[in-house]
């Protein structure tokens, strides 16, 4: 970013200026404790901020310890220390009545969330009743619903911290069960309805060969696993934190019908957290997934991830007729070739392959990219996945085997 028009703050407030500028990166989500602000005024401290570049970067060197939390402290410096006129667009953004600059521009991802940081315990406008007069209030509940069903609608990336926090908790609702697959083996059944005729012999045969009764036994019912593939590339790193949420509500879910959930990052490695999935406090476990991935919010490899996903763990936990979710956008840097060669390899070794692809939610998606046609012969079904709602679906696509979303329209375009 530009730090060209960078207007410091006088030096007798620059203490009081930093401990403010750290309260609203906390509020925003970044660990900015006690002692990350007594390290900043140090560090601000010894160098001194000659170059305006300096000061940036000595602050991010304190506050940001994770490429995730880039975004958001880069839209809280940047209202904070540089543009007021910035901050009367988030302004606006939070209170619909003010017009001007939000007008000329949409936000990006991490602004709104960073405005509300900012301003976090600022009154809003009210309006002003005269002294002494009273106001009756009237409370709506249709509001709440309908406030609800907008949330399921918004996309993940336009979320402000408590629009994101509160689609967190609909995502730990939502009921995410699988039809049981029928084994072709079977097991005793007292009103079975097949007669066991082998088990009747052995009966028989301590009876002095006569038939007293017959066995019944019915078909064996199993459960398949759930593994998910998700990329935590930088252009998918909203929607993946939104989807990981839902993942571990699911791995929690009892009931579900799932006989075991195994999730996988990837962006330029393939990274197992499986075992975090696992625990019961969502943060504690979405925090331990993090701090394995070492590749959050880089680049995207998704031929040589899936490749390695294929050699080193298809064998070990595909064997029960796993439906596999890939979660990406299909932007891939590498070869074609290779990762329609993975692509058809994992779907060899699923029962069902459904790709959840945030670029869906455009009216005029067209699969144009070279990673998405390579990818698109090879999924079952193909799905949008930037909202509450679109995850919602994937439960209409587990329960029909027939589902293919929108692969059949993408495929006309694909051999038009």
């Amino acid at each position: 970013m530009e730090h060209a028009d960078l207007t410091l703050p006088d030096k007798p407030k620059l203490v009081t200026n930093i401990t403010h500028f750290a309260r609203a990166l906390r509020v925003a989500g970044l660990p900015a404790g006690p002692g990350r602000v007594a390290d900043a005024i140090r560090a601000v401290a010894a160098t001194r901020f000659d170059r305006r570049e300096d000061f940036y970067f000595t602050l991010r060197a304190c506050f940001v310890s994770r490429p995730e939390h880039r975004d958001v402290f880069d839209q809280v410096f940047r209202l904070y220390w540089r543009d007021p006129q910035f901050l009367e667009h988030m302004m606006s953004l939070l209170t619909p009545q003010l017009r001007g600059v939000a007008e000329e521009r949409v936000a990006r991802a991490a602004e709104k969330r960073a405005a509300e940081a900012l301003l976090h315990g600022v009154a809003r406008d009210l309006p002003q009743l005269p002294e002494g007069e009273a106001t009756e209030i009237e409370i709506d509940a249709s509001l709440t619903m309908s406030a609800e069903e907008r949330l399921k609608t918004l996309d993940f990336e336009q979320m402000s911290v408590a629009e994101m926090a509160e689609a967190k908790r609909i995502l730990a609702r939502l009921q995410f069960s699988v039809p049981p697959l029928m084994s072709r083996r079977s097991q005793a059944a007292m009103r079975g309805p097949l007669v066991d005729w082998r088990r009747t012999m052995r009966m028989a045969a301590g009876q002095g060969g006569e038939v007293m009764r017959l066995a019944r036994k019915s078909p064996r019912i199993r459960w398949p696993a759930l593994v998910a593939l998700c990329d935590i590339s930088g252009s998918m790193s909203s929607y993946s934190r939104a989807v990981l949420h839902f993942l571990h509500a699911v791995a929690n879910q009892k009931g579900a019908g799932w006989a075991k959930v195994h999730g996988f990052t990837f962006g330029t490695r393939l990274t197992n957290i499986s075992r975090h999935l696992t625990a019961r406090d969502v943060d504690a476990a979405l925090a331990a997934a993090g701090a394995e991935a070492q590749d959050w919010d880089g680049g995207t490899r998704i031929g040589a991830c899936l490749e390695t996903f294929n050699r080193d763990w298809s064998r070990r936990i595909m064997g029960q007729g796993a439906v596999v979710l890939i979660i990406t956008d299909g932007l891939d840097r590498d070869a074609p070739e290779a990762l329609s060669a993975a692509m058809a390899r994992l779907q060899l070794s699923a029962r069902r392959v459904i790709w959840v692809n945030p670029l869906l939610r455009w009216d005029g998606f067209a699969p144009k990219a070279a990673g998405i046609r390579a990818m698109l012969p090879h999924v079952d079904s193909f799905r949008a996945g930037h909202n509450i709602a679109a995850l919602a679906g994937l439960a209409e696509a587990l329960s029909r085997p027939d589902d293919m979303g929108e692969k059949a329209r993408l495929m006309r375009m694909l051999t038009a």
